[in-house]
């Protein structure tokens, strides 16, 4: 694993998976329930919400943004048309001193997904690192199979190379880096 390029400081490495999981010092990940959660929201600063689902609904708070990505959790669905602009979102709430809390319904697939995207094009981290990285702030994430493919698309675009390829596997075709714990759960 090459060294990520930007390191963030150790206090935002507190894994949490029921509330808010911090990724950098403006980003956070949640669930769909802990989004709502008004008492959470405010004591961690948030200003901009984006609700990267279909199902979950917000309850609107006054002075944060709302931003809506109707994308469902299928591995046919397109959420690569948002890596960009939601890329870029985030980056300028953080311009403005705010803070991101990306959230689908459980916190694992689609945010994660962009959460991935968002660290490689604004803090020049790898595939591989960005995954890493996040996956120590918030275990759970395990974006699904075509995100995976979207975001290794991505990766090449943004760096001409790859450091996550798609395997087969008795599971299907599946993240490289999902090999290991793909053997570990097949019987010998």
């Amino acid at each position: 694993m090459t060294a990520p390029l930007c390191t963030f400081p150790v206090q935002f490495r507190q894994p949490s998976i029921s509330g808010l999981s911090q990724i950098t010092s403006s980003l956070y990940i949640s669930n769909g329930v802990a989004a709502n959660n008004k008492l959470m929201l405010s004591s961690n600063q948030i200003t901009t919400v984006i609700n990267v689902s279909v199902e979950v609904v917000n309850t609107l708070y006054e002075d944060i943004q709302y931003v809506q990505v109707p994308v469902a959790d299928t591995p046919t669905s397109r959420l690569c048309e948002f890596f960009d602009p939601i890329a870029d979102h985030i980056h300028s709430v953080e311009m403005k001193q705010g803070r991101t809390l990306l959230h689908c319904a459980a916190g694992v697939s689609r945010s994660a997904a962009l959460c991935l995207a968002y660290l490689m094009k604004y803090h020049a981290m790898s595939l591989l690192d960005a995954h890493t990285w996040t996956k120590s702030c918030r275990p759970i994430i395990r974006p699904n199979s075509g995100f995976w493919e979207q975001l290794i698309h991505y990766e090449f675009q943004l760096f001409g190379k790859n450091t996550v390829h798609m395997v087969n596997s008795p599971m299907g075709v599946i993240p490289d880096i999902y090999e290991k714990e793909v053997r570990l759960m097949i019987p010998l």
